[in-house]
Protein backbone atom coordinates (compact mmCIF):
# COMPACT_ATOMS: atom_id res chain seq x y z
CA UNK A 1 0.00 0.00 0.00
CA UNK A 2 0.67 3.67 -0.03
CA UNK A 3 1.83 5.09 2.50
CA UNK A 4 3.20 8.33 4.40
CA UNK A 5 6.91 7.30 6.17
CA UNK A 6 9.03 10.09 8.07
CA UNK A 7 12.34 8.36 8.87
CA UNK A 8 13.33 11.78 11.04
CA UNK A 9 12.04 14.68 12.04
CA UNK A 10 11.41 16.76 8.62
CA UNK A 11 12.44 13.60 6.05
CA UNK A 12 9.21 11.94 5.09
CA UNK A 13 8.77 10.13 1.72
CA UNK A 14 5.42 8.48 0.16
CA UNK A 15 6.59 4.88 -0.26
CA UNK A 16 4.83 1.49 -0.69
CA UNK A 17 4.73 -0.63 2.03
CA UNK A 18 3.30 -3.70 3.15
CA UNK A 19 -0.77 -3.75 4.35
CA UNK A 20 -1.04 -4.02 8.25
CA UNK A 21 -1.52 -7.66 9.34
CA UNK A 22 -4.22 -7.58 11.50
CA UNK A 23 -4.54 -9.06 15.22
CA UNK A 24 -7.74 -11.10 16.20
CA UNK A 25 -9.16 -7.94 17.86
CA UNK A 26 -8.46 -5.22 15.05
CA UNK A 27 -10.47 -4.23 12.05
CA UNK A 28 -8.84 -3.21 9.04
CA UNK A 29 -9.71 0.52 7.78
CA UNK A 30 -9.46 1.51 3.76
CA UNK A 31 -9.05 5.06 4.66
CA UNK A 32 -11.18 7.73 3.01
CA UNK A 33 -10.15 10.95 4.85
CA UNK A 34 -7.51 11.43 7.05
CA UNK A 35 -7.55 15.10 8.62
CA UNK A 36 -4.24 17.48 9.19
CA UNK A 37 -3.91 18.67 12.57
CA UNK A 38 -1.50 21.11 14.09
CA UNK A 39 -0.14 18.44 15.79
CA UNK A 40 0.62 16.84 12.43
CA UNK A 41 3.12 20.22 12.15
CA UNK A 42 4.43 19.60 15.78
CA UNK A 43 5.27 15.87 14.55
CA UNK A 44 6.55 17.07 11.33
CA UNK A 45 9.20 19.33 13.34
CA UNK A 46 10.46 16.54 15.81
CA UNK A 47 8.43 18.22 18.66
CA UNK A 48 5.84 15.32 20.16
CA UNK A 49 5.69 12.09 21.61
CA UNK A 50 6.60 10.59 17.93
CA UNK A 51 9.28 7.61 17.33
CA UNK A 52 10.57 7.04 13.69
CA UNK A 53 9.57 5.87 11.19
CA UNK A 54 6.50 6.76 11.56
CA UNK A 55 2.98 7.31 8.95
CA UNK A 56 1.24 9.65 10.99
CA UNK A 57 -2.35 11.06 10.89
CA UNK A 58 -4.60 10.64 13.86
CA UNK A 59 -7.79 11.61 12.81
CA UNK A 60 -8.95 9.24 9.82
CA UNK A 61 -12.24 7.88 9.14
CA UNK A 62 -13.16 4.99 6.18
CA UNK A 63 -14.31 1.60 5.61
CA UNK A 64 -13.84 -1.92 7.44
CA UNK A 65 -11.93 -3.78 4.77
CA UNK A 66 -10.99 -6.76 7.03
CA UNK A 67 -12.16 -8.34 10.45
CA UNK A 68 -10.48 -10.13 12.78
CA UNK A 69 -11.82 -13.57 14.31
CA UNK A 70 -12.55 -11.96 17.59
CA UNK A 71 -14.26 -8.67 16.04
CA UNK A 72 -18.14 -8.86 16.77
CA UNK A 73 -20.88 -6.03 16.22
CA UNK A 74 -19.37 -4.75 12.80
CA UNK A 75 -19.45 -5.88 9.41
CA UNK A 76 -17.36 -5.27 6.44
CA UNK A 77 -18.08 -2.27 4.55
CA UNK A 78 -19.26 -0.40 7.13
CA UNK A 79 -18.21 3.17 7.77
CA UNK A 80 -16.55 3.90 10.58
CA UNK A 81 -14.18 6.21 12.26
CA UNK A 82 -11.14 5.53 14.53
CA UNK A 83 -10.20 6.55 17.92
CA UNK A 84 -6.23 6.70 17.90
CA UNK A 85 -5.66 6.24 21.46
CA UNK A 86 -4.98 2.56 22.21
CA UNK A 87 -4.09 2.63 26.08
CA UNK A 88 -2.48 -0.95 28.35
CA UNK A 89 -4.64 -0.92 31.14
CA UNK A 90 -2.19 -2.04 33.12
CA UNK A 91 -0.11 0.82 34.08
CA UNK A 92 -0.19 2.74 37.37
CA UNK A 93 -2.31 5.72 35.88
CA UNK A 94 -4.73 3.04 33.67
CA UNK A 95 -5.02 1.56 37.50
CA UNK A 96 -5.97 4.37 38.70
CA UNK A 97 -8.35 5.49 35.97
CA UNK A 98 -6.84 8.09 34.29
CA UNK A 99 -6.04 6.37 31.17
CA UNK A 100 -5.17 9.35 29.33
CA UNK A 101 -1.83 9.22 30.99
CA UNK A 102 -1.04 6.03 30.39
CA UNK A 103 2.22 4.94 31.07
CA UNK A 104 2.58 3.07 27.72
CA UNK A 105 0.46 5.63 25.34
CA UNK A 106 0.13 3.87 22.40
CA UNK A 107 -1.22 6.53 19.87
CA UNK A 108 -2.16 5.92 15.74
CA UNK A 109 -0.46 8.68 13.51
CA UNK A 110 1.56 9.90 17.11
CA UNK A 111 3.61 7.25 17.35
CA UNK A 112 1.87 4.43 16.15
CA UNK A 113 1.51 3.69 12.54
CA UNK A 114 -2.05 6.21 11.04
CA UNK A 115 -3.63 7.41 8.85
CA UNK A 116 -1.87 9.00 6.05
CA UNK A 117 -1.83 5.85 4.11
CA UNK A 118 -4.27 3.46 2.16
CA UNK A 119 -4.81 1.38 5.05
CA UNK A 120 -4.70 1.73 9.22
CA UNK A 121 -4.90 -1.38 11.57
CA UNK A 122 -7.45 -0.38 14.74
CA UNK A 123 -8.44 -2.24 17.87
CA UNK A 124 -12.13 -2.94 16.97
CA UNK A 125 -13.11 -1.39 20.35
CA UNK A 126 -12.07 2.10 19.00
CA UNK A 127 -13.91 1.85 15.79
CA UNK A 128 -16.93 3.89 16.38
CA UNK A 129 -20.21 3.51 13.29
CA UNK A 130 -21.20 6.37 11.50
CA UNK A 131 -24.24 6.92 9.75
CA UNK A 132 -24.56 7.60 5.45
CA UNK A 133 -25.60 11.10 6.86
CA UNK A 134 -22.11 12.07 8.25
CA UNK A 135 -19.57 12.18 5.55
CA UNK A 136 -16.04 10.79 5.60
CA UNK A 137 -15.26 14.77 5.35
CA UNK A 138 -17.19 15.65 8.41
CA UNK A 139 -16.18 12.28 10.31
CA UNK A 140 -12.73 13.57 10.51
CA UNK A 141 -13.75 16.04 13.09
CA UNK A 142 -14.95 13.65 15.59
CA UNK A 143 -10.78 13.24 16.98
CA UNK A 144 -10.36 16.90 17.54
CA UNK A 145 -14.31 17.43 18.93
CA UNK A 146 -13.59 14.79 21.26
CA UNK A 147 -10.49 16.72 22.40
CA UNK A 148 -12.50 19.65 22.91
CA UNK A 149 -15.20 17.03 24.84
CA UNK A 150 -12.26 16.58 27.14
CA UNK A 151 -11.59 20.06 27.26
CA UNK A 152 -15.31 20.99 28.34
CA UNK A 153 -14.76 17.82 31.14
CA UNK A 154 -11.64 19.54 32.29
CA UNK A 155 -13.44 23.36 31.88
CA UNK A 156 -16.43 22.21 34.10
CA UNK A 157 -18.05 25.43 32.96
CA UNK A 158 -20.95 26.79 34.99
CA UNK A 159 -24.51 28.09 33.55
CA UNK A 160 -24.57 31.63 33.19
CA UNK A 161 -20.33 32.18 32.89
CA UNK A 162 -18.50 34.83 30.83
CA UNK A 163 -15.87 32.99 28.58
CA UNK A 164 -13.16 34.41 26.41
CA UNK A 165 -11.43 32.44 23.82
CA UNK A 166 -8.20 33.43 22.03
CA UNK A 167 -7.81 31.49 18.75
CA UNK A 168 -10.42 30.80 16.02
CA UNK A 169 -8.78 27.27 14.59
CA UNK A 170 -11.09 24.13 14.00
CA UNK A 171 -11.05 22.85 17.24
CA UNK A 172 -10.99 26.36 19.22
CA UNK A 173 -14.39 26.55 16.91
CA UNK A 174 -15.36 23.36 18.13
CA UNK A 175 -14.88 24.18 21.35
CA UNK A 176 -16.23 27.35 20.99
CA UNK A 177 -20.04 25.72 19.98
CA UNK A 178 -19.53 23.19 23.01
CA UNK A 179 -19.27 26.05 25.06
CA UNK A 180 -22.20 28.02 23.77
CA UNK A 181 -24.04 24.64 23.84
CA UNK A 182 -22.84 24.19 27.62
CA UNK A 183 -24.40 26.85 29.45
CA UNK A 184 -21.91 29.68 28.96
CA UNK A 185 -24.26 33.28 29.03
CA UNK A 186 -21.62 34.55 27.28
CA UNK A 187 -18.90 33.72 24.85
CA UNK A 188 -16.59 36.09 22.48
CA UNK A 189 -13.84 34.73 20.72
CA UNK A 190 -10.40 36.58 20.00
CA UNK A 191 -8.57 35.54 17.16
CA UNK A 192 -6.44 37.82 14.54
CA UNK A 193 -8.08 36.06 11.46
CA UNK A 194 -11.03 37.79 10.15
CA UNK A 195 -12.18 35.31 7.68
CA UNK A 196 -12.79 32.88 10.73
CA UNK A 197 -14.06 35.61 12.92
CA UNK A 198 -16.63 36.51 10.19
CA UNK A 199 -17.56 32.14 10.11
CA UNK A 200 -18.34 32.59 13.65
CA UNK A 201 -20.44 35.61 13.67
CA UNK A 202 -22.43 34.56 10.65
CA UNK A 203 -23.13 30.91 12.53
CA UNK A 204 -23.72 32.90 15.70
CA UNK A 205 -21.55 31.30 17.82
CA UNK A 206 -20.00 33.89 19.65
CA UNK A 207 -18.98 37.73 19.77
CA UNK A 208 -15.84 38.10 18.61
CA UNK A 209 -13.22 40.61 18.86
CA UNK A 210 -10.21 41.13 16.16
CA UNK A 211 -6.57 40.37 17.80
CA UNK A 212 -3.85 42.97 16.74
CA UNK A 213 -0.93 40.71 16.79
CA UNK A 214 1.60 44.32 16.55
CA UNK A 215 -0.22 45.77 19.58
CA UNK A 216 -2.25 43.68 22.33
CA UNK A 217 -3.66 46.58 23.76
CA UNK A 218 -5.48 47.34 21.30
CA UNK A 219 -7.67 44.14 21.39
CA UNK A 220 -7.25 44.30 25.45
CA UNK A 221 -9.12 47.54 25.69
CA UNK A 222 -12.16 46.28 23.69
CA UNK A 223 -12.87 43.09 25.89
CA UNK A 224 -11.93 45.14 29.40
CA UNK A 225 -14.09 48.25 27.94
CA UNK A 226 -17.19 45.40 27.55
CA UNK A 227 -16.33 43.24 30.30
CA UNK A 228 -14.38 45.51 32.84
CA UNK A 229 -14.86 42.37 35.56
CA UNK A 230 -13.44 39.78 32.91
CA UNK A 231 -14.30 36.35 32.70
CA UNK A 232 -15.15 33.27 34.42
CA UNK A 233 -13.02 31.35 31.68
CA UNK A 234 -10.40 32.43 29.87
CA UNK A 235 -8.91 29.62 27.09
CA UNK A 236 -5.65 29.77 24.60
CA UNK A 237 -6.44 27.86 22.07
CA UNK A 238 -3.58 29.56 19.72
CA UNK A 239 -0.60 27.43 21.40
CA UNK A 240 1.17 30.62 21.17
CA UNK A 241 3.04 31.34 24.43
CA UNK A 242 2.66 35.27 23.80
CA UNK A 243 -0.80 34.78 23.44
CA UNK A 244 -1.35 32.41 26.36
CA UNK A 245 0.45 34.75 28.53
CA UNK A 246 -2.14 37.90 28.07
CA UNK A 247 -4.42 35.20 28.90
CA UNK A 248 -3.61 36.10 32.59
CA UNK A 249 -4.92 39.92 32.31
CA UNK A 250 -8.41 38.60 31.85
CA UNK A 251 -9.75 36.10 34.45
CA UNK A 252 -12.46 37.42 37.11
CA UNK A 253 -11.19 36.61 40.84
CA UNK A 254 -11.53 33.03 40.79
CA UNK A 255 -11.26 32.83 37.48
CA UNK A 256 -10.40 29.74 35.41
CA UNK A 257 -7.21 30.05 33.07
CA UNK A 258 -7.02 27.18 30.61
CA UNK A 259 -3.95 26.05 28.28
CA UNK A 260 -6.05 24.48 25.70
CA UNK A 261 -3.42 24.88 22.23
CA UNK A 262 -0.47 23.30 21.87
CA UNK A 263 2.53 25.51 22.92
CA UNK A 264 6.15 23.89 21.87
CA UNK A 265 7.32 21.52 24.55
CA UNK A 266 10.48 24.31 25.59
CA UNK A 267 8.12 27.18 25.34
CA UNK A 268 7.90 29.28 28.45
CA UNK A 269 6.31 31.96 29.91
CA UNK A 270 6.57 34.89 32.46
CA UNK A 271 3.40 34.86 34.94
CA UNK A 272 2.96 36.76 38.17
CA UNK A 273 2.26 34.05 40.97
CA UNK A 274 0.94 37.02 43.71
CA UNK A 275 -1.85 37.27 40.97
CA UNK A 276 -3.11 34.01 41.36
CA UNK A 277 -2.53 33.45 44.48
CA UNK A 278 -4.28 36.57 45.73
CA UNK A 279 -7.46 36.25 43.21
CA UNK A 280 -7.25 32.50 43.45
CA UNK A 281 -6.75 31.70 39.70
CA UNK A 282 -6.92 28.44 38.75
CA UNK A 283 -4.55 27.32 35.53
CA UNK A 284 -5.84 24.22 33.72
CA UNK A 285 -4.56 22.00 30.98
CA UNK A 286 -6.22 19.56 28.51
CA UNK A 287 -4.39 17.40 26.62
CA UNK A 288 -6.07 15.48 24.71
CA UNK A 289 -8.70 12.88 25.20
CA UNK A 290 -9.53 9.14 26.11
CA UNK A 291 -13.07 8.03 25.41
CA UNK A 292 -14.69 10.66 24.30
CA UNK A 293 -15.45 9.53 20.92
CA UNK A 294 -18.90 8.40 21.27
CA UNK A 295 -19.87 11.62 22.63
CA UNK A 296 -18.40 13.20 19.52
CA UNK A 297 -20.09 11.48 17.02
CA UNK A 298 -23.15 11.90 18.68
CA UNK A 299 -22.93 15.39 18.25
CA UNK A 300 -22.21 15.66 14.70
CA UNK A 301 -24.81 12.80 14.03
CA UNK A 302 -27.67 15.02 15.65
CA UNK A 303 -26.09 18.23 13.99
CA UNK A 304 -25.62 20.01 17.49
CA UNK A 305 -22.06 20.54 16.27
CA UNK A 306 -21.41 22.37 12.81
CA UNK A 307 -18.25 21.35 10.75
CA UNK A 308 -19.78 21.30 7.37
CA UNK A 309 -18.11 24.91 6.63
CA UNK A 310 -14.67 24.02 8.83
CA UNK A 311 -12.64 22.49 5.29
CA UNK A 312 -10.30 24.53 4.30
CA UNK A 313 -8.64 22.20 0.84
CA UNK A 314 -8.38 18.63 0.09
CA UNK A 315 -4.88 16.84 -0.96
CA UNK A 316 -4.30 12.85 -2.29
CA UNK A 317 -1.18 11.23 -0.72
CA UNK A 318 1.03 12.46 -3.24
CA UNK A 319 0.16 16.00 -2.53
CA UNK A 320 1.08 15.07 1.05
CA UNK A 321 4.21 18.29 0.86
CA UNK A 322 1.98 20.64 -0.28
CA UNK A 323 -0.55 19.99 2.29
CA UNK A 324 2.57 19.99 5.20
CA UNK A 325 3.99 23.37 3.47
CA UNK A 326 0.38 24.90 3.64
CA UNK A 327 0.15 23.71 7.47
CA UNK A 328 3.22 25.34 8.19
CA UNK A 329 3.33 28.28 6.42
CA UNK A 330 -0.68 29.12 5.80
CA UNK A 331 -2.33 31.56 7.91
CA UNK A 332 -6.23 31.87 8.16
CA UNK A 333 -6.62 28.28 7.07
CA UNK A 334 -8.88 25.70 8.29
CA UNK A 335 -9.08 21.85 8.15
CA UNK A 336 -6.69 20.60 5.41
CA UNK A 337 -8.00 17.37 4.96
CA UNK A 338 -6.02 13.85 2.78
CA UNK A 339 -7.71 11.44 0.74
CA UNK A 340 -5.61 8.47 0.51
Amino acid sequence: MKAIVYNAPREYELKEIPKPTIKPNQVLLKVAACGVCRTDMHIHEGDFISEFPLTPGHEFTGEIAEMGSEVYGFSLGDRVVGDNTALCGECYYCRRNQPLFCENFYSLGCNGPGGFAEYVAVNFDKVFHISDNLSYDQAIFAEPLACAIHGMDVIAPKCGDDVLIFGAGPTGILLTQLLKHGGAANVVVCASSQDKLELIQNNGYAETVLMDRNDYSKHGKRLKEKYPHGFDIVIDATGAPEVLEQCFDFPKKTGKIIIYGVCASDAKISVNPYQIFSNELKVLGSFAQTHCFDRAVKYMENGVIKVDDLVAKHFSLEEFAEAMDTMVNGKGLLKLIVNP
